[in-house]
């Protein structure tokens, strides 16, 4: 196999080992913006971190593999780091926005607390922290893979 494809799977894999680690301690870090954090008690605090985090680590993973399909980056981590980075993040958090817009509005499935900082996005009002933990597990993720995959073969 040559050089430039035969990192694509420990890159994969660093990738989601990273994002899974980012992803738990951030909704550990993240539960007090939601009312879970004063209504339940803590083994359903611990089930909803853990729920969450597979949750999060299948959005990554498919978000992933969405967007090495859609830029066609074969060669990826090697070859069109950027875009796929790029494509990723974006299916990621395009996922998130509807994800809470379902789960917070129309199932009503959670709730944001008095805590949660809100933004507008489009004619949704969305939390900030899942749109934040969408933008900077991943990218931190992929500078890891950066860090341990491409500049190992330059």
């Amino acid at each position: 196999m040559d050089r430039p494809r035969a990192g694509w799977l420990p890159a994969f894999g660093i990738f989601l080992g990273v994002v899974g680690c980012l992803n738990l301690a951030w909704e550990i870090l993240h539960l007090p913006l939601y009312t879970i954090w004063t209504t339940d008690t803590v083994s359903r605090q611990a089930f909803a971190v853990l729920h969450c985090t597979g949750g999060d680590l299948l959005i990554a993973l498919s978000s992933l593999m969405g967007a090495l399909l859609i830029t066609w980056s074969v060669g990826w981590p090697h070859q069109g780091f950027w875009s796929v980075m790029i494509a990723t993040i974006t299916l990621g958090l395009s996922y998130t926005v509807f994800s809470e817009w379902l789960n917070v509005y129309v199932r009503q499935s959670w709730a944001y607390s008095d805590w949660m900082p809100i933004v507008t996005v489009g004619t949704v009002r969305i939390g900030l922290s899942p749109l934040l933990q969408w933008l900077i597990v991943p990218t931190l993720a992929f500078f890891v893979v950066d860090s341990i995959v491409r500049r190992r073969v330059r």
